[in-house]
């Protein structure tokens, strides 16, 4: 069965790293135990979340779904992975149960009847139609500002709120390397490249492993021509995650800037075993296959 990292899970969804990573570190995905051994993301991990976006699409805030989420843990212990059992009652409600066996019980316990509850199946979350957007409360903490930020942050009508929130997730925590790395990307996107480069920087004296933050002050770095330290932040990401397709092409694409084809194609390699499709891997096997002729 086949494996994702935290990257391609999040492309998998359509949701952005950063957001996959903060659900990962609250534990709502999977236990602390895989996040520490930074394994890669399975077929249940993808079912637990498509049953966080469903429950969002249908108005569940995310403050809520980690509440449940704790009470299921404690109340049902030998149930694995509950997120993934987590439902809305029915359609039109935001009336949130877990399935456990073939009933459905309020996080507190108590069962709730069905009677046109149909067998379970492991897909059926994704049976489950989206409504709207999520509810429109305030958030409470900096994890639900960078939560709103993250919804709002796809569209460029909204994008100005979306920066809004993430920075309201910084004041609530100035440590929040993820809310810094996005808020980074709006101000780079706006080609406000200066407040972008503070941002990203922030994000790394928080985390200076952090994979998107180290690949957008490179790529910063690399537009203003500072290409040995852009090269340093694209090896620190690749240190993060080495198997980073994108770092691999930007790294590779830096060494021919700089002359260094022969280090270009241990990397163009490198990609070319992520990614062998596309206009990119037409390069990189040309690159490559050139190496060896010559």
């Amino acid at each position: 069965m086949t494996d994702y990292s935290l990257r391609e899970a999040a492309t998998f969804f359509g949701i952005s790293p950063a957001r996959l990573r903060s659900w990962e570190r609250s534990s709502l995905v999977r236990p602390r135990s895989a996040l520490a051994a930074q394994s890669p993301f399975g077929f249940r991990d993808l079912v637990c979340i498509k049953a966080i976006l469903v429950l969002l699409d249908h108005g569940v805030p995310l403050r809520r779904i980690r509440r449940t989420v704790e009470e299921v843990r404690e109340r049902i212990p030998e149930l694995d992975a509950p997120v993934a059992q987590l439902r809305v009652w029915m359609d039109g409600s935001d009336r949130v149960v877990v399935r456990h066996g073939d009933a459905l019980y309020e996080p507190s316990g108590q069962m709730v009847i069905d009677f046109a509850l149909a067998p379970a199946r492991p897909d059926d979350v994704a049976a489950l139609p989206a409504r709207g957007a999520p509810d429109g409360s305030d958030p409470e903490t900096a994890l639900e500002w960078f939560e709103r930020g993250c919804r709002l942050d796809g569209a460029p009508e909204t994008q100005g709120e979306a920066a809004i929130a993430y920075q309201r997730a910084i004041d609530a925590d100035p440590d929040f390397a993820d809310a810094h790395c996005n808020l980074g990307a709006i101000h780079h996107q706006r080609g406000a490249c200066d407040a972008a480069r503070d941002h990203y920087e922030r994000a790394l004296r928080c985390d200076p492993t952090h994979v998107e933050a180290n690949l957008n002050l490179a790529a910063i770095l690399e537009e203003a021509e500072r290409l040995e330290a852009a090269l340093a932040h694209y090896k620190a990401a690749l240190r993060a995650d080495p198997m980073h397709t994108d770092a691999h092409l930007a790294t590779a694409l830096l060494y021919e800037k700089l002359g260094l084809r022969r280090r270009a194609r241990d990397h163009w390699r490198r990609y070319l075993q992520s990614a062998p499709a596309g206009a990119w891997a037409d390069v990189a096997r040309k690159r490559v296959e050139e190496g060896e002729s010559g």
